[in-house]
């Protein structure tokens, strides 16, 4: 674990800046992504606070049953990965939600049997790790987990302007009783 810290301190410095709320309103995001066979085609669409996200996928055998839902805030990203290692893909799609917090949220799904989809969960921050945070959430595969990056606000600070540095949190992905559950393993501050 010692060597992998440097570098996911490194790879937290690529995270992309979030997109301010005026930059993508109404916008729609399409992207396709491979691995292991499966390719993940994930589209949204429509204007305000909500959008209609849609996951379809092509190369199981048998297909796939596509995934429809609503989600609150706007589509900015999505990767593929095996954080599980197990030799199934998931797929992470990245939210953004409306209003000056712009909070992260993350809508997941693992492959499982070679031929369904079983819902990812990333828990509500408690404790400790809640503490400052008030939203400009960034997301991105690091490695062998997922990375979530945020400034820390200290008692007074505007919404504009964090100055307790940032908070960045590695979640693992692990079997959970309904799906599966991203849990945090290891938190930087820089």
């Amino acid at each position: 674990m010692k060597r992998l810290l440097p570098q996911l301190t490194a790879a937290a410095l690529l995270l992309a800046t979030a997109l301010p709320s005026t930059a993508w309103a109404g916008a729609g995001f399409h992207k396709t992504l491979n691995l292991q066979g499966i390719s993940f085609q994930v589209h949204s669409s429509g204007e305000g606070s909500q959008q209609q996200l849609t996951i379809t996928t092509t190369g199981a055998k048998p297909p796939i049953k596509p995934i429809r839902q609503t989600v609150n805030g706007q589509v900015v990203g999505a990767e593929v990965a095996d954080l599980n290692a197990n030799g199934m893909p998931e797929i992470y799609v990245f939210v953004q939600g409306a209003g000056s917090g712009s909070y992260g949220e993350v809508v997941g799904f693992a492959v499982i049997k070679g031929s369904e989809l079983s819902p990812i969960t990333l828990p509500e921050l408690t404790g400790a790790n809640a503490q400052g945070y008030q939203g400009h959430d960034q997301f991105q595969v690091v490695e062998s987990c997922l990375a979530r990056r945020f400034p820390i606000y200290k008692s007074g600070d505007s919404n504009a302007k964090a100055t307790g540095g940032q908070r960045q949190i590695c979640y693992k992905l692990k079997a959970g009783e309904a799906g599966f559950i991203l849990r945090p393993t290891s938190v930087l501050k820089f």
